[in-house]
């Protein structure tokens, strides 16, 4: 992890106010992480770090792009990235990161990392399901598509009525209901 020293920051050295940092993430930064899902990684953070007398905020902002595979065609497409976190660090007798938006770190640290809080913002920026954006719109062609609506249940399957699929005992339960 010695190459992700260029993400602590030193805030002992700080006078009391904002102060900005700039990073910019490719894949080298993932690899750090052994995370290999991403194809290409383009995304720029912007740290707005608050110094203030007892305590620190972080205001972490991620605008950019990640390629990434969809998961119905396994094609790969690039999706856009813009996402937003805060977090507060506080000092406290022993280090706690119990909670997501608060850090309790002990009196006299003179650094924090923020590697991970930057890895997790990227990875929690992605949605869950990855679907290639040709694939809403109806603009993709793939083979695999083509394989998947050949093999969907066809629309012109007879559908039976509501009234065929009950059973005729349910029917017979019905009446004790309406008989009051």
């Amino acid at each position: 992890m010695k190459a992700l020293k260029s993400y602590t920051v030193p805030f002992v050295g700080l006078k009391v106010g904002e102060h900005n940092f700039d990073y910019q993430i490719d894949n080298t930064f993932f690899k750090h992480f052994e995370y290999d899902e991403f194809n290409a990684v383009d995304v720029k953070i912007d740290l707005k770090f608050e110094k203030k007398t007892t305590l620190l905020e972080l205001y972490f902002s991620a605008k950019g792009s990640v390629n990434i595979n969809c998961d119905i065609t396994n094609e790969p497409y690039d999706q856009s990235i813009d996402d937003s976190f805060k977090l507060v660090v506080k000092f406290g007798n022993e280090f706690n990161d119990d909670n997501e938006d608060i850090l309790i770190v002990p009196h006299g640290e003179y650094e924090i990392n923020v590697a991970q809080y930057i890895y997790e913002l990227i990875i929690l920026a992605v949605p869950i399901k990855r679907i290639h954006p040709g694939i809403e719109d109806g603009t993709m062609q793939s083979e695999i598509l083509s394989k998947l609506e050949e093999l969907s249940p066809q629309k012109d399957q007879k559908v039976k009525s509501s009234e065929d699929d009950i059973d005729p005992r349910w029917n017979n339960l019905k009446k004790l209901l309406t008989d009051k």
